[in-house]
C-alpha cells in the first residue's frame, strides 16, 4: 500500500499543530507502508522515506488581485499543482483545508479514496474574516465540499467528531476518532538549559509559558491580560511569532509593552522556536498554560506534559480530553456568547481564572511535583505515535 499526504506545512515550514501531528505521522507511517508527501514550499527528497516534494504558487499571478484573497487563491493554485505529477498511491490523506482542493482532484482524477483529518474547521473560526476578507468564503466552501465528498473524516478529538456532525452533512459512522500524538522519546525532561539562557530567561524563576501563535484562536491576550492577576514574582515567557493579522499584533503589542513597563519579567519570544530549546523551556516551566478559544486537540499541551509540566487550559474542544483536571493540571471554564460563541461573557474572569490556578500550582510544590509525573505518565500510556500510526493504517485497511 501507498499512501500520499497533501498539506500545507512539512519540515521545514511548520506553523503550528497541524504540520507537528503531519512530520510524526508520515515519519510512523513509513515504517509500516509507503509514504509520499506533497507539500508547499520548495522541499525535495525523493529517495527519502517519506518521499517529500514541495509545491509553489507564481505569487506575481496574484500580485493584481485583492490582497486578502492571494492567499486562498494560491492555495488552491498550489493544490492544482500538486496533481501535475502523476499520482500511484493507492488512496490520498489531506490536512487543512489549503489542501483540500487537491485531494478532490485526486479523488476523481484516479478514482482513490480521500481521507480528510480535520484539524480545525472554518465555520468556529470566524475571526479569519478579519484576516482573509471574502476569501473566508472560498475556504469555507473548499473545507464544506470536502469534508462532505470524502470517503472517511478523521477527528482528532471526540469534540472534533460532535462539531463535523454538527456543522456539516456528514453521516456519523464516516468520522473516525483518532488523536494526536507525542514522541515521549524525544519530548521528556532535560536538565540543560541553553535555550533559556539564549532567549533571556532566569532559569532560577519560577515561569508560566506558553507556544502558539499571535491569533484570536489561542486565545494569548487572555493570557497577556491575566499577568495583573499573577503572583509578581512569576515570570511570564511568551512563545509567539507573526501575528494572524495587524490589527491582533497591534493589539499585543502594546499590552505587553504596557505590562513590560511595570514588570521586567516577561519574555516575549517572537520567532519559531527548535525543537531541542523548545523541550528545555518546556521542561524548567513551573507551568504551562493553554488559553485557547477554539482548540480541537492542542498538542501543545501534550508537549509540555511529556515533559513532566503541569498544564493550566481553557475547558475547550480538545484540551478537555488531554488535561486530567486536578491531576496533571487545570481546566478553567470559559462562558462564551451563545450570540457570539467565540467571544468569552466575562473576559476579565476568564483572565482572572486563569491566573488563580496558575498562582496555585507555582505556589505548591509537592502539587507541581505530582501533576508533572502525572503528566508524563498520561503522555506516553495514551498517546505514542506508534499506536496512532497503526490506527491509521487499520482504517487505511477498511479503504483499500
Amino acid at each position: 500500500m501507498k499512501a500520499l499526504f497533501l498539506t500545507n506545512e512539512y519540515p521545514p515550514n511548520i506553523y503550528g499543530g497541524a504540520g507537528i501531528h503531519i512530520e510524526y505521522l508520515t515519519k510512523e507511517l513509513a515504517k509500516l507502508i509507503e509514504v509520499e508527501v506533497r507539500c508547499f514550499g520548495s522541499q525535495d527528497l525523493p529517495e527519502g522515506s517519506p518521499k517529500v516534494k514541495g509545491y509553489q504558487s507564481d505569487l506575481t499571478r496574484f500580485a493584481g488581485c485583492e490582497r486578502k484573497l492571494r492567499s486562498p487563491l494560491s492555495a488552491l493554485d498550489v493544490s492544482v499543482a500538486f496533481n501535475t505529477d502523476p499520482i500511484d498511491a493507492q488512496l490520498v490523506h489531506c490536512h487543512t483545508w489549503y489542501s483540500h482542493f487537491g485531494g478532490i482532484i485526486a479523488k476523481l482524477g484516479y478514482g482513490i479514496p480521500l481521507i480528510i483529518t480535520t484539524h480545525s474547521l472554518e465555520p468556529l473560526r470566524p475571526w479569519k474574516r478579519e484576516q482573509l476578507g471574502r476569501g473566508y468564503d472560498i475556504s469555507s466552501w473548499v473545507e464544506k465540499t470536502t469534508l462532505e465528498m470524502a470517503d472517511v473524516l478523521i477527528a482528532v478529538s471526540k469534540g472534533m467528531k460532535a462539531d463535523i456532525l454538527q456543522l456539516f452533512d456528514v453521516p456519523e459512522d464516516k468520522i473516525k476518532v483518532i488523536y494526536n500524538g507525542i514522541d515521549t522519546n524525544e519530548y521528556k525532561p532535560v536538565d540543560t538549559k541553553d535555550g533559556l539562557i539564549k532567549y533571556g530567561v532566569d532559569p532560577d524563576t519560577p515561569y508560566v509559558l506558553f507556544f502558539g501563535r499571535v491569533t484570536r484562536q489561542k486565545g494569548i491576550i487572555h493570557l497577556v491580560n491575566a499577568i495583573k492577576y499573577l503572583d509578581e514574582n512569576i515570570q511570564v515567557v511568551l512563545c509567539a511569532g507573526q501575528p494572524d493579522t495587524e490589527e491582533i499584533g497591534r493589539e499585543m503589542e502594546e499590552k505587553v509593552q504596557a505590562i513590560q513597563a511595570k514588570r521586567k519579567n516577561v519574555v516575549w519570544i517572537r520567532e519559531w522556536v527548535s525543537n531541542s530549546p523548545k523541550i528545555e523551556l518546556y521542561s524548567h516551566a513551573t507551568v504551562f498554560c493553554c488559553p485557547s478559544i477554539y482548540e480541537p486537540f492542542g498538542i501543545i499541551n501534550l508537549e509540555a506534559m511529556a515533559c513532566a509540566t503541569p498544564v493550566v487550559g481553557s475547558a475547550v474542544g480538545g484540551i478537555r480530553e488531554i488535561i486530567d483536571h486536578g491531576r496533571t493540571g487545570f481546566l478553567v471554564e470559559l462562558e462564551q456568547q451563545r450570540e457570539s460563541p467565540f467571544e468569552a461573557v466575562n473576559p476579565d474572569q476568564f483572565s482572572r481564572d486563569l491566573a488563580e490556578s496558575i498562582n496555585k500550582i507555582v505556589a505548591d510544590e509537592n502539587l507541581q511535583r505530582a501533576m508533572g509525573q502525572a503528566s508524563r505518565k498520561r503522555a506516553e500510556e495514551l498517546f505514542s505515535w506508534q499506536a496512532i500510526a497503526q490506527e491509521t493504517l487499520a482504517l487505511y485497511q477498511t479503504l483499500v
